[in-house]
């Protein structure tokens, strides 16, 4: 959400934001005519109360006077109806200023690089040695269907296509890299653990973005229910409507959760395996700070997740995402990539985004900021961020191919052995 005094000031500068976002046109101006309508309704309102109350007062006078008050009432009526004309006229502007706002996506991070899509996103960093296979590597479901613990077929009986049943050993270890995350991020990262809702309502989707645009890629209950898409929008909502105290942030939560996707528009994508899911679970991480420090707190949470794939010992990279391929509520994004021996490329495994006050204003989060004067502050609205720390399914895969060996075992990372009785290997 937008702050529509911004816009007012400068609609040029508004308008060149969102041309960074893709919008060819003005994005402004429909949103500029709608509120000048509704301010010059306002002060055309507040006129006519003036007059209103004048001649309540010369009507009562007349009254007193017993003077003849007709044509004073007559005016008192005109004005009554013009005033309920112009009222009838407020509740379709207001639509459509907030209409315009919500539709809009949040302005970029000036470091963003111009872009369409993933083609021009920029690498920042790059950690671990890519291993040399003496034969050609194998892909996660080529591994795991091999070693009879990945089971595609009977999960599709069950629930259709994009979903997967795990056996054994690989269900165990996909249960370790979520306790290992966890455990990473509340013992070392000062994460404080939530078990969230996994259906949120419509107020909670909309705080954080994923509606109204989004909604086709949302799983929808028939009580009007939404399955959660990530945690990030229960974990961000828990400040929603509050008036938190300065000395409370950084508020820094994470969950393991599952989370439910439509994948809608992704016909013929990753069709096989478990890069893309209906079902999924994930670590997230949610911190809510003040505007000066959100820029530190992005880089601190990169790092969390950075952190898990090192401990891991699986090769990655950090991109800084462009301008076409950064999502809707987030000024600035890094995505972390992690290396997939079968398929020879990097495939995003987190994506950690500052999204400012943007998501702040959808669900009026705000903060009150240090006292200055005799009076206390007035509350300003927080900074939100989120990432994931990270997509458990995805570090599934990454275990498998990259420490798959010649005989189709996999070797069990050091830093999962306790997770998994201190054994080093599946199959």
């Amino acid at each position: 959400m937008h702050d529509l005094k911004s816009l007012r000031d400068d609609p040029e500068a508004f308008d060149a934001a969102m041309r960074r976002r893709g919008f060819l046109r003005s994005a402004s101006e429909a949103i500029s005519v709608s509120d000048g309508e509704r301010r010059f309704i306002s002060a055309e309102l507040q006129t006519l109360q003036t007059e209103r109350n004048t001649l309540a007062k010369q009507i009562g006078q007349a009254k007193r006077d017993q003077a003849d008050t007709v044509s004073l009432e007559a005016r008192g009526s005109a004005i009554r109806a013009e005033m309920e004309a112009l009222e009838a006229r407020l509740p379709a502007l207001d639509d459509a200023v907030n209409d315009g706002l919500e539709s809009l996506p949040n302005i970029l991070d000036p470091e963003i690089p111009d872009g369409l899509d993933e083609s021009a996103n920029v690498e920042q960093s790059r950690f671990g040695q890519i291993k040399n296979f003496e034969t050609p590597p194998r892909q996660h479901f080529e591994l795991g269907e091999a070693l009879g613990l990945m089971d595609f077929a009977t999960a599709g009986k069950i629930a259709g296509a994009r979903f997967t049943l795990l056996r054994g050993d690989l269900a165990r270890l996909e249960r370790a890299l979520g306790q290992f995350m966890l455990d990473l991020h509340t013992t070392e990262h000062g994460y404080t653990e939530i078990a969230p809702p996994l259906m949120v309502n419509e107020a909670a989707m909309f705080g954080t973005g994923q509606l109204p645009k989004f909604e086709e890629d949302l799983f929808k209950t028939t009580d009007g229910r939404y399955l959660i898409p990530t945690a990030e929008v229960p974990l961000t909502n828990i400040v929603a409507g509050e008036i938190l105290d300065l000395a409370e942030l950084p508020l820094r939560y994470t969950a393991l959760t599952p989370s439910f996707r439509s994948e809608a528009g992704s016909a013929g994508r990753d069709t096989r395996g478990m890069l893309r899911q209906h079902q999924f679970w994930k670590v997230e991480m949610v911190s809510i700070t003040t505007p000066e420090a959100s820029a530190d707190e992005h880089e601190r949470m990169t790092r969390c997740a950075e952190t898990v794939l090192e401990r891991l010992d699986l090769p990655y990279r950090r991109m800084l995402l462009c301008a076409g391929d950064t999502g809707f509520s987030s000024a600035k994004t890094y995505d972390l990539e992690v290396w997939l021996p079968g398929q020879g490329a990097y495939r995003e495994i987190s994506s950690c985004s500052n999204c400012r006050a943007f998501q702040a204003r959808r669900m009026n989060a705000r903060y009150r900021p240090a006292q200055t004067g005799p009076k206390p502050a007035k509350p300003e609205f927080v900074n939100t961020l989120n990432g994931s720390g990270v997509a458990v399914g995805r570090a599934l895969v990454a275990v498998l191919e990259n420490y798959q060996n010649a005989d189709g075992s996999i070797t069990i990372p050091e830093a999962l052995r306790p997770y998994m009785g201190n054994n080093d290997r599946v199959g």
